[in-house]
């Protein structure tokens, strides 16, 4: 038998017009959304339907509008029951809260907490990130060590022969440069406003790991696989502290994939906007199903 692992996406994933069908199609729907109107203190439920790409880009309405999309789809889902799950990046909070290990409203609080930091963080230091794509991982992560007096590091490990590095303009410069000469067939600067996942993130942690010490976390209905440890996880410190370390630490999708496979996951469903981790989940491993919610 063949174990359902849910997946849950994060930044890029979203769209002008998310969620809108959802809202007024189902009456349960409708009211998660209006109480996170409610939380967060803005209609972000009118930048979701309405709003356009550049106003939906900003960290601070990307984080939380992928995340209630994710969520209240898992939510209003009558056949949701996953053996395992797993987030990229933010989307791991949405997998909290659909395995029952964080509230609602305290997955969007923390949610918008981490946009509000990660953006002062990237005010605080100009930086980016870029896209690598046809290098080996050890190639790329070689390459990040070989750059002198400027933080460069692997960021996502998204799938074999796809790695998102991180850091400073320069860093991330030198290393476009650098991974190109080694026979990258790409190298891309992303359209992001700071150096997710590395030490550049540093004060966005520690305001996070506050907000998170500070909220409940409950005993998971089934294992997260975390994007940190990439093993499935139910220990409720263990979860607190793979989060924690998560804002600059790196993604490591390719292996928490593998690891849902080795522990039996066979179909992998996508909660959220998008397609980009069924995309991701093939690569990784062709023989997995994939679908969307």
């Amino acid at each position: 038998m063949k174990k359902i692992a849910y997946v849950f996406p994060g930044q890029g994933a979203q769209f002008p017009g998310m969620g809108k069908d959802l809202y007024e199609t189902n009456q349960e729907a409708k009211a998660l959304f209006e109480k996170a109107n409610e939380i967060l203190g803005f209609r972000i439920s009118d930048i979701m339907f309405e709003g356009s790409e550049e106003e939906l880009k900003q960290t601070k309405v990307t984080q939380p509008a992928i995340f209630l999309h994710s969520v209240i789809l898992a939510k209003t889902s009558s056949d949701f029951n996953p053996s395992m799950v797993a987030g990229h990046s933010l989307g791991e909070f949405s997998a909290l809260v659909a395995n029952g290990t964080l509230a609602f409203e305290d997955g969007l609080k923390l949610i918008y907490q981490r946009a509000l930091a990660m953006q002062e963080a990237c005010e605080i230091n100009p930086s980016g990130m870029a896209a690598i794509l046809g290098l080996e991982d050890e190639k790329v992560e070689e390459i990040c060590a070989s750059i002198e007096g400027e933080i460069v590091v692997p960021a996502n490990y998204n799938c074999p022969g796809q790695l998102v590095i991180s850091g400073s303009n320069k860093g991330i410069e030198i290393a476009c440069e650098k991974m190109k000469e080694a026979g990258a067939k790409r190298a891309l600067p992303l359209p992001v406003g700071g150096a997710f996942h590395s030490p550049l993130m540093e004060s966005a942690r520690e305001k996070l790991q506050k907000a998170i010490e500070s909220t409940i976390f409950n005993t998971p209905s089934c294992p997260v696989y975390q994007n940190v440890s990439t093993t499935g996880v139910e220990n409720i410190q263990q979860i607190k502290a793979n989060l924690i370390a998560q804002l600059t630490a790196p993604v490591k999708w390719t292996q928490s994939v593998q690891n849902m496979i080795s522990d039996g996951a066979g179909i992998f469903i996508e909660c959220g906007p998008g397609k980009v981790l069924q995309g991701l989940v093939k690569k990784i491993n062709k023989e997995a199903e994939v679908a969307s919610i």
